[in-house]
């Protein structure tokens, strides 16, 4: 069976290398069943990677060890949850899990475009059949998942313990969905630049795929935050490990993207900034996908040393070869259509988010490839830690979030006195309100005391921005606010999604913020009977409890809580020993909106005296409630605003009615 699997992996690079071929010739040639032959090549390579990895899957569910890979990550004793879950834990299955992803994107394109983008498709199949070739490849002649042991063994190593958890089964797919997702609106930008065609079509053709590829890497960096909360045992979410930022970059540029295309789709400028853009948005993909890969650093996420790097590095060195070279010959036909016509405008707004954002993700870039760049020139890697990263990127995030309440009050093109003073007021003052409030209680810390101050700000342009559209609605179609509301949200789902994506972030700023700044610690020693008081808690010790399964040795401290007096719980902060893995800490938390109890248990004697740390972690909960505001958010965005639909079929019964364009924000 395993033979059958290599020869599909053999017979998928063959085939993806002739579809690329046939696919761009296909194109240049103007040849249509060259082209039709790629496409349906495409469909094959999706069902030939499904086989691929249904087989692998097959392994690891009847655990046959006699695959280094299935003995490399899983055991007989492991959850079938997490047995599953271990087909994309390693590297050889990531990359086999990621090459699916990016076959069965490619089918769906094939589908969607059967009578549309003819003059786009050649290039667009060619550009990602190219990519799906470049993975094949690695897994043909370097590390393919269906390497054969020469003596299985009874038993495999099991899954690493810090894997053995749903934050992470869920973090490497929605990071992969990411990362492949844009591959999309990347290939229809290269066909544009190919195929000579540089208005708005590509762009308006992605939009949804550049949505959900951008939910998707949300999703996946949330998932990763909260899977270091609850995992890694340190009270944290984030720490600018190297592999946290190599996901962090492709989604700072990519919300730079999705609020840039606006520009171009509005007042047809920004055509070459969008298209460098989306080329960075990829290749910072590929560059996440090579630091994860290389060895080069060392990071928990990582898969360790291999020969992978420098094939990575080719293919991202021949990636922005190729993108600048098309962009260079194109140049002269990307000029804009209209120029800024005020530093004060909407566009100028935009344009400012856009230079936050991708600032933001430069400083992350140069603190995370410095040490590789100082061991390589002096042979000494001077590591780059969290304060660098957090001295530089506070002020942009404030920046940042200044400029998301002020967008929206800004008028296009130029923003009169009286636009303003109308708009700006309102908010200004609740900023200015909430500003004066914390200081009066003692929250006097700079940055806090800004950036709880621009969250009411935002929050008060996003909600008079729901409130003036509503109440308009409900005095002209003479109905109620709520169904005003709820119309005007359907009507325009790409707008008024983006506000509620925003209101998310807003609360995930409030989460950031109240967790670093006024985190409450103690380190303690505890015997039995002993008891620390922290704030508002006090907490029991009651000795020390075996949870002990099959699969691991589990150590807990029974831990009494009161809260001011009223008992209120009991947690159970552990330690997991598994065979042949070091210890793991298990965390207890009680989490509410207001803060977090979070006990790690440390170690422990013969005599059952615990040492235990104890931490308070305030609104950090929000940061998880404002994920799911985003998410919910995003999917408001994806739908088809009802109104531009009732414009569209108006047109189309009179094409010679000119229809105002509809003004959309987000």
């Amino acid at each position: 069976m395993y033979d059958l699997a290599n020869g599909v992996l053999l017979l998928s690079f063959i085939l993806a290398g002739y579809a690329a071929w046939a696919a761009f010739m296909g194109g240049r040639w103007r040849q249509p069943e060259l082209v039709k032959s790629a496409e349906r090549s495409a469909v094959a390579l999706f069902l030939l990677s499904s086989l691929a990895i249904g087989i692998l899957t097959y392994a690891f569910v009847t655990r046959d060890f006699s695959l280094e890979y299935v003995a490399s990550y899983s055991s007989r004793t492991l959850p079938m949850f997490y047995t599953v879950s271990a087909v994309w834990a390693g590297q050889a299955g990531s990359l086999l899990f990621w090459v699916w992803l990016l076959m069965m994107f490619t089918a769906i394109v094939v589908w969607q475009n059967q009578k549309k983008n003819r003059q786009l498709i050649p290039y667009v199949l060619g550009t990602l059949l190219f990519t799906a070739f470049f993975f094949f490849g690695l897994m043909v002649y370097a590390t393919s998942p269906f390497k054969l042991l020469p003596s299985p063994p009874a038993d495999g190593n099991g899954l690493n313990p810090m894997l053995q958890n749903p934050g992470m089964v869920m973090h490497p797919p929605t990071l992969y969905l990411g990362y492949v997702g844009f591959a999309v609106p990347f290939a229809f930008a290269i066909a544009a630049l190919l195929a000579n065609r540089l208005d708005s079509q590509w762009i308006k053709t992605t939009r949804r795929w550049t949505l959900v590829a951008w939910l998707f890497l949300t999703l996946g960096n949330l998932f990763g935050a909260k899977w270091a909360y609850v995992e890694l045992g340190w009270g944290g979410y984030w720490a600018w490990d190297p592999v946290e930022n190599a996901s962090l970059m492709p989604w700072l540029t990519g919300t730079a993207f999705l609020h840039s295309v606006m520009i171009q789709e509005k007042r047809g400028m920004l055509k070459i900034w969008n298209l460098v853009l989306i080329m960075l948005t990829f290749s910072l993909t590929i560059f996440g996908t090579f630091i994860t890969r290389s060895g080069i650093i060392s990071s928990v996420h990582s898969f360790g040393v291999s020969n992978l790097g420098p094939m990575f590095l080719a293919f991202l060195g021949l990636t922005i070869a190729v993108s600048g070279y098309l962009l260079w010959k194109r140049w002269p036909q990307l000029q804009s259509e209209h120029r800024l016509d005020a530093v004060l405008s909407r566009e100028s707004s935009f344009l400012f988010n856009n230079l936050i954002l991708v600032g933001m993700a430069f400083a992350v870039f140069w603190g995370t490839i410095f040490p590789i760049i100082s061991e390589a020139v002096r042979g000494v890697k001077i590591t780059v830690g969290p304060p660098f990263f957090n001295q530089i990127n506070i002020p942009i995030g404030l920046a940042l979030l200044a400029l998301t309440g002020i967008c929206p009050l800004i008028a296009w093109r130029k923003a009169s006195k009286r636009n303003l003073t109308r708009n700006f007021t309102i908010p200004f003052a609740a900023g200015l309100v909430t500003a004066l409030v914390l200081w009066l209680f003692g929250i006097q810390s700079i940055y806090p005391l800004m950036s709880f101050s621009l969250t009411m700000f935002v929050f008060v342009t996003i909600v008079m921005e729901f409130y003036r559209g509503a109440a308009a609605r409900a005095r002209i179609a003479g109905r109620s606010f709520m169904t005003a509301l709820w119309d005007l949200t359907m009507r325009n789902k790409r707008r008024y999604g983006g506000y509620i994506v925003h209101l998310g972030v807003l609360f995930i700023f409030v989460g950031i913020t109240g967790s670093s700044a006024f985190v409450k610690e103690k380190t303690v020693s505890l015997k039995k009977g002993d008891t620390v008081q922290i704030g508002d808690y006090t907490l029991h010790y009651q000795g020390l409890v075996d949870q002990s399964t099959d699969h691991a040795r589990i150590i807990a401290a029974k831990m009494k809580v009161e809260k001011n007096g009223k008992f209120i719980g009991t947690l159970y902060p552990a330690k997991q020993q598994h065979r042949r893995h070091d210890p793991v800490s298990e965390v207890a938390i009680r989490q509410t909106p207001k803060e977090d109890l979070y006990l790690i248990l440390s170690g422990w004697d013969e005599q059952e005296r615990a040492a235990m740390k104890v931490l308070v972690i305030p609104l950090v909960a929000w940061i998880w409630i404002g994920g799911v505001v985003m998410v919910i958010g995003t999917l408001i965005a994806l739908g088809p605003d009802r109104f531009k639909r009732q414009i569209d079929a108006v047109q189309r019964k009179a094409p010679r009615l000119q229809i105002p364009e509809v003004e959309h924000a987000h």
